[in-house]
């Protein structure tokens, strides 16, 4: 991780669960972190604790409904004007609406799409014309994916979110291709979690949240710093080693 002390690295969903580990791994390890959510509170309150752990990279909060492509340009214009650009994308905002196919609210299944996907897609646009822009040859976009995005699970409450994280994982190796045709060392990968006890569920069963607890209750689940742990692997990783998909499921998870 040496070469990237100092460097710019996006965490977009970084106030809570995933993105807040991964946003205080890489501070831990020297990276200069904007972190982005809606709610930029816990992320102020988790770079105080950054900095008072004397930690040797910086945690910048910044405000953004990744919903809105104005906002996300705007957030990446500002990155241009104060920190010159970014050199890792970690693409890690996404939600769950309990919406089935057959009675689910167009509404929700779009606000799906918007984070889950278009986000997603527009972030690692800007991120990589901000590299090629400043001709950084070894930037890194890493896509937090899910299990659900290689297989379909039997609930009808999830069926939309698996398709959108399908998107994922058929947009990162559709991004490896695009890299290598534009004859770049910048590298993608997708990392795909199982069961990760976080707030997500509560947020998922916000009307149920004993059903919440029990996704978290039936086995030992993977925590947000196994997964900051892998993204901090894969960054690590040689110039010529490409990570394509990286799954991690919970030793006890059956699917």
């Amino acid at each position: 991780m040496q070469r990237w002390k100092g460097r710019v690295a996006l965490v977009t969903g970084a106030s809570v669960g995933i993105g807040a580990a991964v946003a205080r791994a890489l501070v831990q390890q020297g990276m200069r972190v904007v972190g982005c959510a809606r709610n930029v509170d816990k992320i102020e309150k988790l770079a105080a604790e950054c900095q008072s752990a004397g930690y040797t990279g910086t945690l910048i909060p910044y405000k953004c409904d990744l919903s809105n492509e104005e906002e996300i340009l705007s957030m990446f214009s500002a990155i241009k004007t104060l920190h010159q650009g970014v050199d890792v994308c970690i693409n890690n905002a996404g939600l769950a609406r309990a919406e089935p196919l057959l009675s689910g609210r167009t509404s929700g299944w779009r606000n799906m799409i918007d984070v889950n996907v278009l986000a997603l897609s527009i972030c690692t646009r800007q991120a990589y014309q901000s590299m090629k822009e400043r001709h950084v040859d070894d930037g890194h976009i890493i896509n937090i994916n899910s299990m659900g995005g290689h297989r379909m699970v039997p609930s009808a409450d999830e069926h939309f979110y698996c398709a959108t994280k399908y998107a994922v994982t058929a947009l990162t190796e559709g991004l490896r291709q695009e890299l290598r045709e534009a004859g770049t060392h910048i590298r993608t990968t997708c990392i795909s979690p199982g069961i990760v006890e976080t707030e997500f569920a509560f947020r998922h069963h916000d009307s149920d949240p004993e059903k919440a607890a029990a996704t978290y209750e039936s086995i030992k689940c993977l925590k947000a710093e196994d997964i900051a742990n892998a993204v901090t692997y894969v960054l690590s990783t040689p110039s010529h080693v490409q990570i394509g998909d990286l799954q991690m499921r919970p030793v006890e998870q059956v699917s």
